[in-house]
Formats: C-alpha cells, structure tokens, sequence
C-alpha cells in the first residue's frame, strides 16, 4: 500500500513539472503572439519577398490571383468586382452588381436578370430577378 502511494505521489509530481514547464516555454518561445498558431516560416518577416502589384503588374495574371487588375497594390477583376466596377474605387451601391465593369440591378435588367449574363428572352421582361415572372 505504501508503494502505491508513493508511485501515486511521483505521478503526481511529475504531471505538475510537465504542465508547468510546458507553460513557461510557451509564454516565452514566441516574442509575437498575434501570430500564434503558425510555422516559424510564417512568422519570420525577414525572409519574404514582397511583390506588390504597384511594382510588377504581371503577378496579377499569376493562377489564383483575384483579378488581371491592379488598384491600391491589390488584384482585383475590374469586369465584376463591386468596390472597383470598371476602374479603381468605383463602388456598386445596393442592390447592384457589378456585370462587365457596369453596376447593375439584376432585379431589373434583362441583359443580367438576377445574375451577371443571363439574358432574358427578347419578349420578357426581367422582374425581381427572374425573366418573364408574371
């Protein structure tokens, strides 16, 4: 029974110098906590390359870029994004889109009837957003 309690004991013991010392290591191993989470090659601000579109254009027609469009240093797609519609900083107000670098109202428009190239019928009529409701 003493050998239990004794084995109980260093159990004990050795749990609290873990978890303390886990503690104090995480506390001073990372001088920049809002990066908490990722690698070490994330953190390290030394070694990226920054590349602006400001000072190379052509990154914005890399795969995956947001847009062939550079404005205030990002890629953007002038043809349907809504804070640059057809130039830098032209914003489309609600409930319009923006469709071919135009703000539209896909409610009412029958070249864009409730999405950007859905045309409505010569006939019909685009009506919230659906060609010929009534």
């Amino acid at each position: 029974m003493k050998f239990i309690n004794t084995l109980f004991l260093l159990a004990l013991l050795m749990f609290l110098t873990i978890t303390l010392s886990s503690a104090t290591s995480s506390e001073n191993d990372e001088p920049n906590s809002s990066l908490q989470g990722t690698s070490h090659f994330l953190n390290r601000k030394q070694n990226r390359v920054s590349m602006s579109c400001d000072k190379y254009p052509k990154i914005c027609y890399i795969k995956g870029s947001a847009g062939p469009d550079c404005c205030k240093n990002k890629c953007v797609n002038f043809t349907i994004d809504m804070f640059n519609c057809g130039r830098c900083g032209k914003k489309c107000s609600f409930p319009k889109i923006c469709c071919e670098g135009k703000c539209v109202n896909p409610r009412s428009n029958k070249k864009h009837c409730g999405k950007c190239g859905n045309k409505c019928e010569s006939r019909g009529s685009c009506v919230y957003g659906m060609c010929s409701y009534a």
